[in-house]
């Protein structure tokens, strides 16, 4: 299952408004014949994929699925159930249940109905973290969100004069690229655009054609090659994203906190000092320091050559 769920990770940003799924079949003896990922754009899904790289081995095998199987019919590809219950592997091994109404739990049934044995719930965490930009749009209507900020020692996004280029070095910004290629969208705010004419693409040998879509929030004029947003609520008409990336300006980032729509927050830390330079927040609504305790947990830390990444996620309202 870590197995498919790392496949599920590798496919994040490219399968909306699809899951991003990963699947393993294992053969009696214990060998992996064949692996799956949800393919770009949604279709194939990871298990016909696995399923027709394994052909004929599957009977009798073990298929270890991130999602349960879908069972809804589509115009654009057989329901993962049926091709299972045709291949009839013996044992299908499901970390998540399908929370889309269109499945939920009825993909589990077909498959016990043909005697085929179904085990729920190995390896829920890993493929939920794979699966949260899919699982949170369900959950709440709009996708999930990722604050991205690289910050000095002391707090700073860039000088008094709005230079930020560069703060952190080539490592932390490789890693940036890679978080590019696992969103569908990147969004900045009209400033960031007028300084810096970014281009928001992914710069990484072969993960180029990766690149997001880009969404620009702003009051005024559309822009050639980019969707508007007119304000942060507009996330909730974003029906085809599972994963924003929010890069920047300051204002952007207070204007996404202050509505309470960051999920997960990316901090690039540079061992560089700023000193006069221009804050990563304005005002986000709090109106004592007590009220900002218990709302962020920190889950991973990492070196990237000289800088630091922290990786921050919200805490569930009790």
């Amino acid at each position: 299952m870590a197995q498919a769920a790392a496949l599920a990770e590798g496919a994040r940003g490219s399968t909306a408004p699809n899951p991003n799924v990963g699947c393993v079949i294992v053969s009696p003896a214990g060998r992996v014949v064949a692996r799956g990922a949800t393919a770009a754009g949604g279709r194939p899904h990871a298990e016909a994929i696995a399923l027709a790289g394994a052909g004929k081995r599957t009977g009798g095998a073990t298929v270890y699925v991130t999602l349960e199987p879908c069972v809804h019919l589509s115009d654009r590809g057989p329901a993962c159930a049926d091709l299972l219950v045709a291949a009839r592997p013996a044992r299908v091994v499901i970390a998540y249940r399908d929370p889309d109404p269109r499945t939920a739990g009825k993909g589990i049934r077909k498959l016990r109905a043909a005697g085929i044995a179904v085990k729920l719930g190995v390896g829920r965490a890993p493929a939920s973290r794979a699966m949260a930009g899919w699982l949170t749009r369900l959950s709440s209507g709009r996708p999930r969100i990722t604050l991205k900020l690289a910050l000095s020692i002391d707090g700073k996004i860039a000088l008094s004069s709005g230079e930020s280029k560069w703060i952190t070095g080539e490592d932390a910004r490789a890693d940036v690229h890679l978080e590019r290629a696992h969103s569908d969208m990147i969004l900045v705010g009209r400033g960031t655009y007028l300084a810096d004419r970014p281009r928001l693409d992914v710069r990484l040998p072969g993960l180029e054609e990766r690149s997001p879509r880009r969404a620009l929030l702003t009051r005024g004029e559309a822009v050639e090659g980019w969707e508007i947003l007119r304000s942060p609520g507009d996330v909730f008409r974003l029906h085809d994203v599972n994963d924003l990336l929010v890069e920047g300006g300051s204002a952007t980032a207070t204007a996404f906190l202050a509505e309470d729509l960051i999920d997960r927050i990316l901090i690039y830390r540079a061992p560089i000092i700023v000193g006069d330079g221009k804050s990563s927040f304005g005002f986000v609504g709090l109106d004592a320091i007590a009220d900002a305790h218990a709302r962020w947990r920190l889950v991973e830390e990492r070196r990237l050559g000289p800088d630091r990444l922290e990786v921050y996620e919200r805490v569930p309202a009790a």
